[in-house]
């Protein structure tokens, strides 16, 4: 099991800096893409941002009316990307092998995470996910 994303599995983590591609802008890493989708009309500001930046200024933007309803398939398809897009994080995501990831934290993020033991850990299963289709498209 992997139950943080830090050291040598901080690649896994939103906050990894490492450019994305999204819906046509380029971010420096996956919390600024994922922040930026709260509110279409600032997409922009996101682009240049750190992620404790864009997770600073995601908490300040009006929410699009879906927002709960399109979350989790927002981040899927961002955190896609990342791995479509860098093949060498690709490479270390499959090394990972058929390990449970858990997004274990101490800033109480029991959505994304799991916090004392308590968490939906919706990231990590997304992680899982994207890590299965990786394999079955290279036929492992």
């Amino acid at each position: 099991m992997i139950d943080r994303f830090s050291g040598i599995y901080f690649f896994l983590s939103n906050f990894y800096s490492i450019p994305v591609e999204y819906e046509g802008l380029v971010y420096e890493n996956n919390e600024s893409a994922f922040q930026a989708q709260k509110d279409p009309s600032r997409k922009l500001e996101f682009t240049s941002l750190n992620p404790s930046e864009a997770k600073r200024l995601g908490r300040c933007v009006t929410l699009r009316k879906d927002w709960e309803d399109v979350k989790v398939e927002i981040m899927k398809n961002i955190v896609r990307e990342k791995f479509n897009q860098n093949p060498d994080l690709q490479e270390k995501l499959l090394a990972t092998g058929d390990e449970m990831l858990i997004e274990g934290n101490t800033w109480n993020d029991c959505c994304w995470g799991v916090c004392n033991g308590v968490g939906k850990n919706l990231l990590g299963k997304i992680l899982m996910s994207v890590r299965k289709e990786l394999k079955t498209k290279r036929g492992i």
